[in-house]
């Protein structure tokens, strides 16, 4: 959902860490979002309604000649004391592996809050995110990072209702949480790729790369749909590896192999190509006809100096500077590009009644590099956390502004 000052587009629209994401720096380091002005980055398209965040905090939706509105997504940190909604007391359901403050961290990277640029937004309420999902089923769909915003939503709902966990297998990748007071049932599915990807066995022993078909959707998610009435979907850190790329069968590519026949294609042409594919599926599946399918753009990690087994870390201790961004995370801005332009090519060709959400988040969390567990976690080997996001943390940002779409 963006909102902006004349006319807004609105869109009618663990295994444990070390198992569920892989080394991140191969990364290309160019184009970074400071070189991209905020009314480039918005998607423009012709809607009926914008969604407008007054001064008091209410929301509502405005017509579109409605002249004071701004975009959600384009802001900055700002310093807020008070205390965050839930804490590693408060939350039940707190994961030991994201519970930073349990683990020595200083908690002074929970008191920033976003500011959007020409408004103000709401403090999370679970009381009014509840009434608007009752009687409702949400799916996050995705990798850890998914799972990750999950946990989140979990921590805040749980300080009003205490969910019931209905389902959850052994690696926390598939699990389902109901609010029996609200009937509004939260599910976390989980895919590496949305598409499907499967992992090269090497002599017997699996060998941490895939063989990615970028034409078929997973089944793991994708007939699971039938009955979701919100989807939030998102991709991205498992293409960082050496993984081999089919289209129609055959082999096409590769990302970051060493096989002089191969076209090296690179994990931005995977996302995207994957991410099309997914959308495309949604877009006409007739079970997917009264869902609201949410884009949570890409977030990247924030590792210095190395990555997860070669000594990165994270000990930041307060919001990077946007010429501090350029240097470490340009990447990001590229993958966040394809995924918009791909999520924009899917909303002007859908039927009117199918419903697509932009979640961009990707310029909030690339600033956030004080935000991860680093060494404030269950450590194996001396390895830091720089993917995943503390909780509670800049991640429940996610939530709130999800709260905001979904409200509308």
């Amino acid at each position: 959902m963006l909102i902006k000052k004349s006319t807004i587009c609105s869109f009618i629209l663990p295994s444990l860490i070390l198992c569920t994401v892989i080394v991140l720096h191969n990364l290309n380091k160019s184009n970074s979002f400071t070189s991209i002005t905020p009314k480039q980055s918005l998607i423009k398209h012709n809607q009926s309604a914008i969604y407008q965040v007054t001064k008091d905090n209410s929301q509502h939706v405005i017509g579109s000649n409605e002249e004071k509105a701004c975009d959600l997504f384009v802001g900055k940190w700002i310093r807020d004391f008070r205390e965050s909604n839930y804490n590693n007391w408060t939350c039940p359901t707190l994961p030991t592996l994201k519970n930073c403050l349990k683990h020595g961290k200083d908690s002074d990277y929970i008191y920033w809050r976003w500011k959007p640029d020409n408004c103000e937004f709401p403090r999370f309420d679970s009381s009014m995110f509840l009434r608007t999902v009752q009687r409702r089923k949400l799916a996050f769909i995705g990798d850890s990072l998914a799972r990750n915003q999950m946990e989140s939503l979990l921590c805040l709902l749980s300080q009003l209702e205490t969910p019931v966990n209905k389902q959850r297998d052994a690696d926390d990748k598939f699990q389902t949480w109901y609010f029996p007071s609200h009937d509004f049932t939260l599910m976390v599915m989980w895919t590496e790729f949305l598409v499907v990807g499967n992992e090269r066995i090497v002599n017997g022993t699996a060998s941490n790369a895939f063989d990615i078909h970028l034409d078929k959707v997973n089944g793991n998610w994708s007939d699971k749909l039938e009955g979701i009435h919100y989807a939030i979907i998102s991709s991205g850190n498992w293409f960082f590896r050496t993984n081999y790329l089919y289209k129609g069968g055959n082999l096409i590519g590769c990302i970051y192999c060493r096989d002089s026949n191969l076209t090296d294609y690179g994990p931005v042409y995977a996302i995207k190509n994957a991410l099309s594919t997914s959308l495309e599926f949604i877009s006409k599946s007739k079970e997917c006809e009264e869902m609201v399918t949410v884009l949570r753009t890409y977030t990247p990690s924030h590792f210095e100096h190395g990555s997860w087994f070669n000594g990165g870390y994270c000990n930041r201790t307060q919001p990077l500077s946007e010429s501090e961004v350029m240097s470490l995370n340009g990447h990001a801005w590229r993958i966040r590009e394809s995924q918009v332009e791909e999520f924009g090519k899917i909303v002007q060709s859908v039927e009117k009644k199918k419903k697509f959400v932009l979640l961009d988040v990707s310029k909030a969390m690339m600033l956030r590099a004080d935000g991860h567990p680093g060494s404030h976690w269950p450590r194996i080997r001396d390895i830091s956390d720089c993917l995943h996001w503390c909780l509670p943390g800049p991640v429940d940002l996610w939530n709130e502004l999800l709260m905001v779409i979904l409200n509308k």
